[in-house]
C-alpha cells in the first residue's frame, strides 16, 4: 500500500514593515473599501457589516467583530489573535495566508468561501458553519469544532490536528487527501464522506463506531 502523501503546510502570512494604528473614527468598516497594513487593537466593531472589503497584511489582537456580516470580503496576509469573531456571518468571502489563534468563532458562518493558506490554532469554532467552502492548506490544531458543519465542502486540503470533532457533520464533504490525527470523532454525520482521508490509528475505534451507525451496523460485544 502506498504511504499517505505529506499534507501541505500553509504558506506564512506576509506582514507589512510597520503598522499603522486603526481607529474606529478612521477605519470603521465600509462597503469596497481596502485596509493596508493596519494593526486593529482592542476595537469593538461588533454587528457592522462589509460588502467587497479588503484587507491586506493587517492584524486583529482583541478585537470584538461578533455579529458581523461580510460578503465577498478577502481577509490576505493577516494575523488574528485572542479576538472575538462569534457569530460572523461570511458569504462568499476568502482567507488567504492567514493565521488565528487564540480566538473564538462560535457560530461562525463561512458559505461558499475560501480558506487558503489559513492555520487556526487553540481556537474555539463550535457550531460553525463552512458550507460549500473550499479549504486549500489549510490547519485546524487544538481547537473545538463540535458540531461544526461542513456540508459540501471541499476539505482536500485540509489537516485536523488535536481538534474536538464531536457531532460535526460532513455530509457531501471531498475529504480524499485530508488528515485527521488524535482528533474526537464522536457522533460525527456524513462519515462515508471520510472516504480517502487519512486517519490516525487512535482515532479509527470512534470512527468504525459512527460507521457502524451510519450503515446500521450492530456492535455486539464478545463476551
Amino acid at each position: 500500500m502506498p504511504s499517505p502523501s505529506r499534507p501541505a503546510v500553509p504558506a506564512k502570512p506576509r506582514p507589512p514593515k510597520a503598522l499603522e494604528l486603526a481607529t474606529v473614527d478612521e477605519d470603521d468598516l465600509r462597503d469596497e473599501d481596502t485596509y493596508t497594513g493596519l494593526g486593529f487593537y482592542d476595537l469593538e466593531l461588533a454587528g457592522r457589516s462589509a460588502k467587497g472589503a479588503e484587507f491586506q497584511q493587517c492584524r486583529f489582537n482583541r478585537v470584538d467583530l461578533s455579529g458581523t456580516a461580510f460578503v465577498k470580503v478577502s481577509l490576505t496576509d493577516c494575523l488574528v489573535e485572542s479576538s472575538n469573531f462569534a457569530n460572523l456571518h461570511g458569504d462568499q468571502s476568502s482567507l488567504l495566508r492567514v493565521a488565528v489563534k487564540d480566538s473564538r468563532l462560535t457560530g461562525l458562518q463561512w458559505l461558499d468561501g475560501v480558506l487558503r493558506d489559513v492555520t487556526l490554532r487553540d481556537c474555539r469554532i463550535d457550531l460553525s458553519v463552512f458550507r460549500a467552502t473550499t479549504f486549500g492548506a489549510v490547519v485546524f490544531e487544538d481547537c473545538n469544532l463540535s458540531g461544526a458543519d461542513f456540508t459540501g465542502a471541499d476539505l482536500s486540503g485540509v489537516t485536523f490536528a488535536r481538534c474536538d470533532l464531536t457531532g460535526a457533520q460532513f455530509s457531501a464533504a471531498t475529504m480524499a487527501g485530508a488528515r485527521l490525527t488524535d482528533c474526537d470523532l464522536s457522533g460525527i454525520g456524513g462519515v462515508t464522506s471520510l472516504a480517502g482521508a487519512t486517519v490516525s490509528t487512535a482515532d479509527l475505534i470512534t470512527l468504525s463506531r459512527a460507521l457502524a451507525a451510519a450503515l446500521d451496523i450492530r456492535l455486539s460485544d464478545p463476551s
